[in-house]
């Protein structure tokens, strides 16, 4: 495989890794819990790590930043040989976020994100502006939250500010263990298309480690299959696992219904949005009742001055008003251009509008995705499901894939 830098493409801030022959074994056990592992990570991509319990995938992303030291091998980051420089140095280089966001209860959030860039010996100013970047890039109002300490933030805010605080220095490399397993499945959901957003606009090298394939499906452009040991059964991309999962070991890791598993890589971006009628606080609202009638539409969105949804409003609810107020409706049924259709439709199941709004970049308001179109993405997914039933995958029992170096290095330069 040929090494993929930020050179090879200028928009990625992110850099490769290489994990070469990396082992590692703990006094007083027989087997390696890490044994052999050889495996190139592209620059400016999401590598996914999913296996059964114990199978090594914490210890091996433990040993990117070296919290966990390996026994043999060595790991190259970029084109730098990482193995023997001091590991604090190191850490100081790779964000890492880990469940729950792991916050010093004791500090503000805006001291939390400032800790790297303390220890790199920024000043004061740009450590203030590069809190208040962050917290805007995670969506949380710097007014409103850097002077919060972490018990007055939810477990979605924390996790928020957990990534922020990863980010802080800029790294090339963002580690996340487990990062979204402690919260609820909507917030989890919204984590996850938080996360593809930043992605978006940033284009780290970030790795995670998850125990749940769908999630695996939904984040990775490339997902790692281990076995007991970190032994590399599958990496590919998700659409060829879910396709032509390597063997019958992979098959039972995805579990049952691989083919409505495709929803999942089908984004809310990538089907038809429908317009919506919008207003802006301070609006008369008969006026903006007489666009929604003139439009034939039943909702009207209400847009802040960055074009962000805040309030999503029945024709009903605009005859009770005067003005358009700026008050932000505190459960409003929105999904990420890159979240993915089943993610929509769990959203939609909450809305009384069966529909639901979709954001793009720094959640600016795109349109609107109803039931209908999901469903047909549904039936359009059954159907491929029951076509690759009756059609062999050519995939032998036990091959593990290969990824070609045209791969690697065509979706590091995308």
């Amino acid at each position: 495989m040929s090494e993929t830098t930020t050179s090879d493409a200028p928009n990625i801030s992110g850099k490769s890794i290489l994990i070469e022959g990396v082992t590692k074994r703990y006094p007083g056990q027989k087997s390696p819990a890490v044994d052999g592992i050889t495996l190139e990570i592209p620059a400016g991509k999401i590598v996914m790590l999913v296996g059964p319990s114990g199978c090594g995938k914490t210890t091996t992303l433990k040993m990117i930043n070296r919290l966990i030291e390996p026994t043999e091998g060595r790991i190259v980051l970029g084109d730098e040989d990482v193995t023997d420089i001091d590991g604090d140095e190191l850490r100081r280089r790779i964000g890492y976020v880990i469940q729950a966001g792991g916050l010093f209860p004791h500090l503000t959030v805006a001291a939390n994100i400032s800790i790297v860039p303390k220890m790199l010996g920024w000043d004061k100013k740009r450590i203030a502006d590069r809190v208040d970047e962050l917290l805007e890039l995670v969506s949380l109002d710097p007014a409103d939250y850097r002077d919060r300490y972490p018990k007055e933030l939810s477990g979605g805010q924390q996790q928020r500010v957990g990534v922020a605080r990863a980010l802080a220095a800029d790294p090339p490399v963002l580690l996340m263990d487990e990062p979204f397993g402690a919260v609820d499945p909507i917030t989890r959901q919204r984590l996850q298309d938080e996360l593809l957003r930043i992605q978006e606009e940033l284009q780290k090298t970030i790795v995670i480690v998850t125990h749940d394939f769908d999630e695996a499906v939904k984040l990775g452009d490339w997902i790692v299959v281990f076995s007991d040991g970190a032994h590399i059964v599958q990496y590919d991309t998700p659409e060829r696992i879910l396709a032509e999962p390597a063997n019958e070991f992979v098959e039972n890791f995805i579990g049952s219904g691989a083919g409505l598993k495709q929803l999942t890589l089908r984004r809310v971006g990538e089907v038809e949005l429908a317009d919506a009628v919008t207003a802006r606080p301070g609006e008369v609202a008969s006026e903006v009742l007489a666009r929604a009638v003139a439009a034939k539409h039943n909702h009207v969105v209400v847009v802040d001055e960055r074009e962000r949804p805040i309030q999503w409003l029945t024709r009903r609810q605009l005859t009770r008003l005067e003005k358009i107020t700026a008050v932000r409706e505190a459960h409003l049924p929105v999904v990420g251009h890159r979240a993915t259709l089943n993610d929509a439709l769990d959203t939609m199941l909450v809305s009384s509008a069966g529909a639901a709004l979709v954001t793009g970049k720094r959640d600016r308001f795109l349109g609107v995705i109803d039931v209908e179109t999901v469903m047909e993405a549904i039936t359009s997914a059954r159907a491929s499901a029951a076509a690759s039933a009756d059609t062999p995958t050519g995939t032998n029992s036990g091959e593990v894939s290969i990824i070609a170096e045209s791969d690697l290095t065509e979706s590091s330069a995308v």
